[in-house]
Order: structure tokens, then sequence, then C-alpha cells
């Protein structure tokens, strides 16, 4: 026999199994390989860790992945540190990962060379999207923190270097969380204010930890969305960036980039000595041929004085002909004027428009005498029409009269009224039934009977039938 005291339900059994594993299996440290990888849209991941002769369920929610910056795969060899639990949904035995990294390289090394390897498989590494640099420059844009030394560095060599270009200071942190989005940021406002000719992303040294927002994938996404050329120049020497990998142009530090954007006054200075005597040496050559030039026109050009009085001579003979031509031309037209005016009395419409207007007066005058003709005509006509109109309302009128007549004697010889004032009577019971035989009736019944000139109400005695 069983004391029933002892029997749990799935349920309770599966929670206290939890409870005792949570209770006396401390958070541990595993090492395993990565498979049966899964990431629902919940955000969560769950895989499986194995080794050569077991694997086990593992869970890592999304509020724990905050700190993971490597891409986990199925195959990869990690360490995690989990606490075991029992799903009692469905009684599986699994771990719940707080932390995990890969086994052999660090975190932060690994999610660099999976991002580097996944960005260079795209093209953002490839030379034919590289932008060259201006040749000339007017201002420069300068991504970094206002606090660093990176801003004054810069200033410092472009003020030796080349101090003719203006500086702006996009003004953003450069380390720790969120950093990567605030530079992106940066970069995308300088770009779309089309105010620079070239921007320089710029950083001091520090450790892979300190660097890592170089090598977010959103900050490396808005370089290269970037059309301003820009200038990598973060850390060291030795130091490398997927930041460097995507730029149009890597510099050792923040002074070289300053040094690579800009050329160099004194080199700029020698170069427009040079350009100043060649163009000295070019002027005097072109005006010494063209000196050569004038003096053979000078040689081979006729007497001025003597040109000009021919030409003045000739000028008063045209001038001469023009007037007569002039005359000739004006005292023509002058006499096709006059004959073309006589032509035209000839023609003249006054006569034509005095006869229209008579004619238009007696058509006038003829037009009034027919319209009133017609009026008249018509209103003899109405008249007439009115008058056989009132005729025959008259005998329509007197038709139906007689007609009304004849239809009241009709019904007057069909009245009960006129029937009752013959003698006749109308007997009828309580509920107003006419009697049409003694059957109607029965003794001690009250019936009424209706004469032309009133009612008798009266009670059956007696009843003999015919």
């Amino acid at each position: 026999m069983f004391n029933i005291d002892e029997i749990y339900t799935v349920s309770d059994f599966l929670s206290l199994c939890n409870k005792t594993i949570e209770n006396n299996i401390p958070t541990c440290w595993l090492q395993g390989e990565i498979s049966n990888l899964s990431r629902p849209t919940s955000g969560h991941w769950y895989f499986s860790l194995k080794d050569s002769r077991g694997q086990i369920r593992c869970a890592l929610f999304r509020l724990n992945q905050r700190n993971i910056k490597f891409n986990p795969e199925n195959g990869l060899e990690v360490l995690v540190r989990a606490a075991p639990t029992l799903y009692e949904a469905r009684g599986d035995f699994q771990l719940i990962i707080q932390h995990v990294e890969p086994v052999g390289v660090g975190n932060l090394q690994l999610a660099f060379e999976q991002l580097k390897t996944k960005l260079k498989d795209e093209g953002l590494f490839d030379a034919q999207y590289k932008k060259p640099l201006p040749a000339k420059v007017n201002t420069i844009g300068v991504i970094s923190s206002s606090n660093g030394a990176v801003i004054r560095d810069i200033i410092k060599v472009l003020n030796k270097r080349y101090p003719f270009a203006e500086v702006l200071l996009f003004d953003t942190v450069v380390q720790g969380e969120g950093s990567a989005e605030k530079i992106a940021y940066a970069i995308a406002a300088a770009d779309q204010s089309k105010q620079c000719d070239v921007l320089i992303v710029a950083r001091g040294g520090g450790s892979l930890e300190d660097l890592w927002a170089f090598n977010e994938e959103v900050l490396a996404r808005a370089i290269f969305a970037a059309k301003t050329p820009i200038i990598s120049a973060v850390g060291h020497e030795t130091d490398t960036t997927i930041a460097d990998f995507v730029a149009d142009i890597r510099a050792p530090t923040p002074s070289a980039a300053a040094m690579l954007a800009t050329p160099d006054r004194l080199e700029l200075l020698n170069k427009l000595n040079k350009l100043n005597n060649n163009l000295t040496q070019l002027s005097w050559q072109v005006l010494e041929r063209y000196q050569s030039q004038l003096q053979q026109l000078s040689l081979s050009t006729p007497n001025l004085t003597r040109q000009l009085n021919l030409f003045s001579q000739r000028l008063d003979g045209l001038n001469t002909h023009l007037n007569y031509q002039m005359k000739s031309l004006v005292s023509l037209n002058q006499s096709k004027i006059s004959t073309l005016f006589e032509q035209l009395k000839q023609y003249s419409p006054s006569a034509k428009i005095s006869h229209n207007q008579q004619l238009n007066y007696l058509a006038k005058t003829q037009l009034k005498q027919s319209i009133q003709r017609l009026v008249i005509q018509h209103k003899n006509t109405l008249n007439g029409l009115h008058e056989r109109l009132e005729k025959s309302i008259n005998n329509t009128l007197d038709w139906q009269k007689n007609k009304l007549s004849q239809h009241a004697l009709g019904l007057n010889h069909l009245s009960p009224l006129n029937t009752l004032s013959r003698g006749y009577s109308i007997s009828t019971m309580q509920d107003n039934q006419v009697l049409h035989s003694t059957a109607d009736v029965k003794i001690g019944e009250t019936m009424t009977t209706l004469l032309s000139d009133g009612k008798i109400y009266s009670q059956v005695k007696k009843i003999e039938k015919t």
C-alpha cells in the first residue's frame, strides 16, 4: 500500500526538482561547443553546449547579451558561466547563460575578426570606393572630443603647416556605451552640412576596449555612406580599427592626419615663387613678340591722312546721290497718292449708304404694318375661340346638371327612407341585425322598428308563421 500524501502531480514534482537543482547546484563555468543555435524574433538565443560524450540545452536571454561583442556560431568553442535550472513546462534540464566568451581568443578580438570579414566580403574595404583627398582645402571637419588632446594637436599642426584652413569641430564622445552611435551621428551631420572639404575622425591611443567604438558596425557604415572624404586617425600607429579599413585614408596619428589633409605652406610658397617666375618670363616673351608684330604692321600701314581724305570725298558723293534719290522717290509717291485719292472719291460709299438707309426705312414701315395686321387677326381669332369655349362650357354644365337630376331621382326611388314614407317599416334586433324571417327572433327578445318619422322599441310576446 502507498501513502496518498506521497503522491505528486507532475507540475508539483517538476517544481520540487527545479528548487532542488537551483538550491544545491551553484553557478559554474563550463566549456563546450555551440550547436543547434536558434535566434527567434524575441531576441533570446537558444543552443546546445556539447562535448564528445554529452550535451545540454542552454538559454541566453536578451538582457544578458549586452556585453557580448562577437557573433556566436555553430561549432564555436566557448566558455560560459551558467546557472542550472529545470524548464518545468517541458521537464527539460537546461542552463541559463549569464556570460559567454570564445575559447582561445578574446571576446572583443573575435568580434573584431568577424565584423572585419563580414564588411570585407560586402566590399566596404575595396579601393574602388575610396575617395581622393581634394587638392584645395578650405575647411576641415574634425570628429572628436573637445576635452582630449587630439583637437589641440591637429590645430597646432595646421597652424604651422597650413594656417589658411578653417577647422570645424564636431564634438562627440569617443569612448563608452553608445559612443559608436554618437560618432556615427556626428559624421553624418558633418557630411550633410556640406561645409567641409575633408573630415578627420580622430582619437588618442588606448586599449582595445577603449577603442572599441571604432570597431562597431554602425560607425563603419556611417563612414562608408559619407560623401566627404574621410581620414581615420584612431589611436597610435600600431592600433588598427575597422574604421581604418573603411575610411578613404588611414593616418597613424591625428597629427599625421592633419598633414595628410593639407599641403605644406613652404612647399606652396616654393611652387608659388616658381609659378610667379615662369609667369613673369612668359609675359616678357609675349610682350616682345607683340612689339615686333606692331612694328611690322606700322611699316605696312598706308598714310592715314590720305586715306581719310579719300573716304571723305567718296562719302560726299554718296550723300549727294542719296539726296537726289530721296527727292525723286518722294515726288513719285506724292503723284501716286493723288491718283489714288481721285479714284477713291469715285467709289465713295456715302451715296450707297444713303440709298440703303431709305430702303431700311421702307422695310421697317412695311414690317410694322404687317405686325399690326397680324396682331389684329390673332385678336379676332382669340375672341372667337373665347366665345366658343364659353358656349361649350355652358352646354356641358347644362348636360351634367340634367344627368345629375336623373341620378338623384333614381336614388330617391331606391332610398329606404322613401319606402318608409309609403307606410313600410324596418325591424332590427339589439345587435342592429335586420329581421328577414320569424326564425331570426325569439319570444321575449327586444327589437327596434324604424318608421319614417321615428323608432319603436318593443318586446316579442308571440310569433305566428304563415
